[in-house]
Formats: C-alpha cells, structure tokens, sequence
C-alpha cells in the first residue's frame, strides 16, 4: 500500500482525535454525566452538549453529501447503513453498554480521557473493554452466543423494498410513486435536524456555557472531519490504494471515531506486535485521544493520579468494561461510535441504540441508588 497515503490519513485522524480528546478534558464532555445530570439533578446542560454534537455532526454530514464531497453508503465501517436491521442487537447491545458505563463511570471515550489525566483506574476498564472486544470480533464468542438468536430476527429491508436503513430511505420509502422521494425524504429529515438545533439552544443556560457549547462543538466536529478524511477525497484515494495493496491493510473504509471495535483490534494487533499491516484508523484515534488529554492536563496542571478506593470500586469498574466491550461490539458502536457518528448517518439502528444506552444507563443509576438507600 501507499505508505506516503497510510501516513497522511493515520497522521490527520491522529491530530482530529487529540484535539477532541484535549477539549473533552477541558469542558467534560461525558455523555455517562450528560445521563446522570439530567436524571440525578435535573441538568440538562451535559445532556445537550451531546445533543449539540449530535447536531454538528449531522449537519456536516448533510453538506458533505450534498455537496458530493462524499457519499455515505453501507459499505462504511461499522455499516451503519446495512439493509440487514438487527435491531435486537442495537437493543441489547446499547442496552449492555449503558450498564457498564455506569458501572466503570464514563463510555470508552470518557475512559481514555481519564487515562491521559492521571485516572488508573481506566487502565483497568481499557483492558476488560479489550479483551471483551477482543472476543466478541475474534473469537467464536458472537458466532456462537449471538448470532443464532439474532439472524432470524434480523430484517432484510432490500426485500422489503427500502434499499438502507437511513432514515430519509425508509420515509421516502412511504411516500406514493410519483413525488421526488429522495427530496420528500430529505427534507423531513432536515426539519427534524433544525428541531435538534432548537431543542439545544432553547436553554439560555446551555448557550451562555461556554464549554459545554465547546465540547458540543469540537466533538461534533471530529466525526464530520472523520467522515472527510476517510471518504472525501483523500480517503478515496487511501481506499484505492489499498485495493491495490498485495498486503492488505486494516480497516481502509469510510468511517469516523468510534472507541471499542478499536481497542479489540489494539488487542490483536499486541498479539502480533510485526505486522504493522494492521495499525488502523481506529486505533490511531484510541492514541490520539489518551495523548491529547494528556496534553491537556499536563498543560493545565489538572494531571491527578487516581486509584480504586476499594475492592467494591475495582469489580465496578471491571464489570462495566466487560458489559462496554461487549455491549460495544454487538451494537456497532459506543456513546461516540453509534450516538454521534452513527447518527451523522441517520441510521435507524444508530438512533435505537442511542435510546438503549441511555435506558441502560439510567437503569443502573436507579438500581445504584437503591442499594444506596437499602444500604444506609
């Protein structure tokens, strides 16, 4: 493969992912906090800093395509877009995931933040997430667990005459022969996105905070500038060339920042520390991250070492990057990977997973504070 092309893009993402690491530290972006906030306090100002990148992301996406700068298909990685709609997988998986954030006190994301900050604690979440992963994507674990249960519940939507599960898609789908469905689609799709925007800054509070209008910001914009590298014009040609590689390089798709598949390939790749062949955008995002956030607090002097205050703490946390790493695989995504970059696409399944997290997190939230109660 074209080294020169490999570099640029692994060298781009890298800088997109320390940038948005950096600002996540700085204005604690965590959408564990957005859900515990709203649900615990009734603050809602983490909650539409999600939102808000959300917003930013979908938006960009929007005007990339219709710019025909890039064009987001089923072939992306995920494939956010698939005909095949498993939704159970999207429930129970977002649902898994939503647990275990709880549980190890923050998403995959938030994880590595705390990590370049000085939080041990993360190491440990990172390697259950790992090898949870790890398993799920190379190993018999989905294949023989997941997967006789979910193929006969998956929906074939080419059958059904809906070619992807992208939002305007399935409503032009709806729509009787003879009106411009792609348009009709289109713009239903965008007043619910102008709805977002409104719904975020309705709250005057939200707009004169500072950072949490940042962080909405950066991280939106990190997915749409990873959408760009990997399926604009650079990751077109980063794609040729990779077709044409007689070694054929990891994951060279259109794609943007997600945080689990990456740490199960991160895993494989110490495995076989040789093959370099398998160094991937994802997990150059995963670095970039960790070191961004690093930066941050070394720069700012808010770098604290923080280790588990007890043997409660320790099973916590390493449940919760079990639950994550599974969780994670089986939905396609995390908190970033489904609940932002999954929904820059408009994907149905994105959109149940995002709604499977917050259920779970709040379930555990509710379970945490009655054993609190029974406890005290």
């Amino acid at each position: 493969m074209d080294v020169i092309i490999q570099g640029k893009v692994l060298a781009a993402v890298l800088v997109i992912a320390a940038t948005m690491g950096a600002v996540v530290n700085k204005t604690h972006f965590c959408t564990m906090g957005a859900v515990s906030d709203w649900i615990n306090m009734g603050d809602t100002g983490r909650m539409r800093a999600w939102l808000l990148a959300i917003a930013v992301a979908m938006t960009g996406v929007m005007v990339l395509e219709a710019t025909q700068i890039l064009q987001l298909n089923d072939q992306t990685f995920p494939p956010y877009l698939t005909g095949s709609f498993a939704w159970p997988r999207y429930l129970l998986g977002g649902l898994l995931f939503g647990l275990g954030m709880v549980l190890a006190s923050g998403c995959g994301n938030k994880t590595l933040v705390r990590l370049g900050g000085g939080n041990l604690k993360s190491l440990i979440v990172i390697f259950a997430m790992m090898v949870s992963a790890y398993s799920m994507m190379w190993m018999p674990l989905y294949e023989k667990v997941f997967l006789p249960w979910l193929q006969p519940l998956t929906w074939d939507l080419p059958i059904r005459g809906i070619e992807t599960q992208k939002l305007s898609t399935i409503i032009a789908s709806g729509i009787p022969m003879g009106s411009n469905k792609v348009l009709l689609g289109t713009s239903i799709q965008a007043i619910a996105l102008l709805f977002l925007w409104v719904f975020v800054f309705k709250s005057k509070e939200f707009r004169t905070s500072f950072d949490n209008v940042l962080g909405g910001v950066v991280v939106g914009m990190a997915v749409v500038g990873g959408w760009y590298l990997s399926a604009g014009p650079l990751g077109q040609s980063w794609q040729e060339a990779a077709q044409m590689s007689i070694e054929v390089p990891s994951r060279v798709q259109a794609q943007s920042l997600t945080f689990i598949s990456p740490l199960g390939d991160i895993l494989r790749f110490f495995m076989n520390p040789t093959q370099f062949y398998l160094i991937n955008f994802g997990m150059v995002t995963v670095v970039g991250v960790v070191v961004g956030s690093w930066v941050w607090a070394i720069s700012s002097g808010n770098f604290r070492m923080e280790w588990f205050t007890s043997l409660t703490d320790f099973l916590n946390h390493i449940v919760g990057g079990i639950l994550m790493g599974l969780g994670g695989v089986l939905a396609m995504g995390c908190t970033i990977g489904q609940g932002i970059s999954g929904l820059s696409t408009f994907a149905l399944g994105s959109l149940l997973t995002f709604l499977a997290i917050v259920m779970g997190a709040v379930m555990m939230m509710k379970v945490r504070y009655w054993i609190i109660l029974r406890g005290s």
